[in-house]
């Protein structure tokens, strides 16, 4: 496929100006902009706060199998789910950062012994697989699914984004998105502004915080914690209660909550005991196992549950915002196709499902 190639980038009275200016340096703004430096493009990444400590912060499970991804997502999770070790092969290169991308799969355990018996699914005895587990004649299911650490992949898409010159901004909130002639020209924050002819929203949870649209992103919160318990699991294990994701440095994952909570990241504790407990009654080995943290962040969600994707109303204003559980997993194939958006190439697939018109 012939790619557009940006013109160089503009200097004007010591005013520099970019070709693409993505608001949120979450994993999806990140990967977009490494994208587009791919095509050539001179991009700038302006984010509020610390890079990837919203949506990104979060569990890392590439849950692309299951009833958990709506119906119309399931093509570019599926997609998304192939792309991602030549997508983390990348990163790791670029950065020098090992990004842990595990391939043991995930055990779905059924709510109790009255689920149904799937046991001709496993590609051995639940007992064999994971023999840490508590109850191992309880339903279950094995699905290839791949889990990543996202605190290192954020941070190798940041360190690989600066490799490739892409320019970030950080600490500085959006207050606008401007025009000009009836299209994009650019961003205002609360300390400065920057020119640009194309802008894409990947502010996550903050997308309809700044004129001239306001999307319909809201926070949900979702509380987690860490625990240190080396070589005690191999796959990721979830259950209707909770779930449980092994790194390969030892920590185990416990989540993780769903909550209507407005932008209050604390945690609470007695939310993260229930949560504990819930671990300890799967896997009671876990008991003894001490805890390394906890913390809350926060998911863009959106009325109907699918992401915000493709061209808005304005000329040159880009959405790529409102992934919910799912920014981790659907980070490769959002970059994939706002990349051929923005450099009007023709899509790979059909976006039309996640258009900011429909609201």
């Amino acid at each position: 496929m012939r790619r557009q190639q940006f013109p160089a980038v503009f200097y004007n009275a010591n005013v520099k100006t970019w070709d693409v200016i993505i608001i949120g340096a979450g994993i999806i703004g990140l990967s977009l902009a490494i994208e587009l430096r791919k095509r050539g493009a001179h991009v700038l990444v302006v984010e509020r706060g610390e890079p990837g400590r919203e949506a990104s912060h979060a569990a890392g499970m590439l849950a692309d199998c299951g009833a958990e991804i709506p119906q119309a997502l399931q093509v570019l999770a599926t997609a998304s789910a192939r792309m991602y070790p030549e997508f983390v092969h990348e990163l790791q290169d670029e950065s020098g950062i090992r990004v842990d991308l595990r391939e043991q799969g995930t055990l779905l355990l059924s709510p109790g012994d009255d689920g149904p018996d799937v046991s001709g699914s496993l590609p051995a005895p639940l007992r064999q697989l994971e023999p840490a587990l508590a109850d191992t004649d309880r339903p279950a299911t094995f699905l290839k699914e791949r889990s990543v650490d996202p605190r290192a992949l954020v941070n190798a898409a940041l360190k690989a984004a600066k490799h490739r010159g892409v320019d970030i901004s950080s600490g500085s909130s959006v207050t606008a998105v401007v025009t000009s002639q009836g299209r994009v020209s650019g961003v205002s924050t609360d300390k400065t502004s920057y020119d640009a002819g194309n802008v894409v929203n990947c502010a996550g949870a903050w997308a309809g915080h700044f004129p001239p649209l306001h999307f319909p992103a809201r926070p949900v919160k979702g509380q987690m914690l860490a625990v240190a318990a080396p070589r005690l699991l191999r796959h990721v294990i979830r259950a209707p209660e909770v779930y449980l994701v092994p790194r390969s440095d030892g920590r185990v994952l416990i989540g993780s909550t769903l909550e209507d909570a407005g932008y209050d990241k604390r945690t609470n504790a007695s939310t993260i005991q229930r949560m504990h407990k819930a671990a300890i009654h799967l896997v009671p080995a876990l008991e003894t196992a001490r805890v390394l943290e906890d913390w809350a962040g926060l998911r863009p969600g959106t009325p109907d549950g699918l992401p915000i994707l493709g061209v808005t109303s304005v000329p040159g204003y880009f959405a790529a915002t409102g992934h919910f559980r799912d920014g981790i997993l659907l980070a490769p194939i959002t970059a994939h196709l706002m990349s051929q958006l923005i450099t009007d190439a023709k899509t790979d697939y059909d976006t039309s499902a996640f258009s900011a018109a429909r609201f």
